[in-house]
């Protein structure tokens, strides 16, 4: 067995919480805040400060979700199939297609199709069709010349707009919640990817071509829910350090893994905050140092909870030596 040097373990009684919590926090305040904007698809967004915050609240949802789709290795290197499924992926309403104009003298709703769209997305016009004649009742008259249809009506203003509304939003194709999806080619192994915006990973393993043991989104907690903790806290230590990364700040591995590990310790992804890992401390003066300081001890003192002076923040608090570093050195003198 090799013998393992004694400088890859920590000093005994080493703070490695407070010196986890700087080595994150002070680049944290540094970082550039910067804005999403869609031009930027192609790259992890977003950035800096507010994915960060995301991050460590553990919100339920991220302000930008994206999700790569890596295709099955014998079609991975062709674009065409790589296109084929994007279109298959890409989540696609009636009115992204048409334009309708509803015309109130008449009662009609007039839709233009934009053929180019269509074609690109590989939609044909008898899948319109099928789509109007679920919506609207058989009685209703429809005229169709080249790219443009004419539904004629027999009821109210109001209903007229519901129905004009409703077709708008109507589903043609794709998965529900993925939308924008662009083609990647991967420089290093030169396979093709699927990056799209939104995920929902239980309907797109259900695509022919998908490799759905390479699916990866930045939304760490449909990752929690489909595939386990232990997915989630590597994904949220893994979207942790692309920040950093991203905005050229190096922070040891080892002070993200703890960070990643205390908000994975109770089986599943909870925030830092007061509802979280600070709200849940054992110690009563820890708890009201950091947020809510009346509340926690108005509470503590009803139900009359005794505070043992562990941690680092309450020993401060009360004046006394923390157990830590050289406060937890004790010497005895005869």
């Amino acid at each position: 067995m090799p013998k393992i040097k004694n400088n890859a373990f920590i000093d005994s009684g080493e703070a490695v919480g407070i010196i986890a919590a700087q080595s994150i926090g002070e680049p944290g305040t540094q970082m550039t805040m910067r804005t999403f904007h869609y031009a930027g698809v192609a790259e992890q967004v977003p950035l800096g400060l507010p994915r960060l915050v995301e991050l460590v609240d553990a919100r339920k949802e991220p302000k930008t979700q994206l999700t790569d789709i890596y295709l099955d290795k014998d079609i991975s290197k062709s674009r065409d199939k790589a296109l084929e499924i994007a279109n298959n992926i890409e989540f696609i309403k009636f009115g992204d297609v048409c334009k309708l104009f509803e015309n109130f003298e008449s009662q009609e709703i007039r839709i233009k199709i934009d053929m180019n769209l269509l074609k690109m997305k590989a939609i044909e016009i008898k899948e319109l069709m099928g789509v109007i004649q679920l919506i609207f009742e058989k009685s209703v008259k429809i005229k169709s010349k080249d790219n443009k249809i004419i539904i004629k009506l027999d009821t109210t203003y109001q209903k007229l707009r519901k129905l004009s509304i409703k077709l708008a939003s109507a589903p043609l194709k794709g998965v529900k919640g993925v939308t924008k999806a662009n083609i990647i080619e991967d420089r290093k192994t030169g396979e093709y990817f699927i990056r799209v915006a939104g995920s929902n990973f239980s309907e797109i393993r259900k695509i022919k071509g998908v490799d759905f043991s390479r699916i990866y989104t930045n939304n760490v907690r449909e990752l929690e829910k489909l595939l386990g903790i232990e997915a989630a806290r590597m994904a949220l230590y893994k979207e942790l350090k692309q920040v950093m990364d991203l905005q050229g700040l190096t922070v040891d591995s080892r002070h993200i893994m703890l960070l990643a590990d205390a908000q994975c310790a109770r089986g599943f992804i909870e925030p830092v905050g007061r509802h979280g890992l600070s709200g849940r401390k054992s110690s009563v003066f820890a708890r009201a140092a950091f947020e809510e300081t009346v509340k926690h001890l108005v509470n503590a003192s009803i139900e009359g909870e005794i505070d043992k002076l562990t941690g680092v923040t309450e020993n401060i608090i009360i004046g006394q030596t923390i157990n830590l570093g050289t406060g937890k050195v004790r010497l005895v003198m005869r």
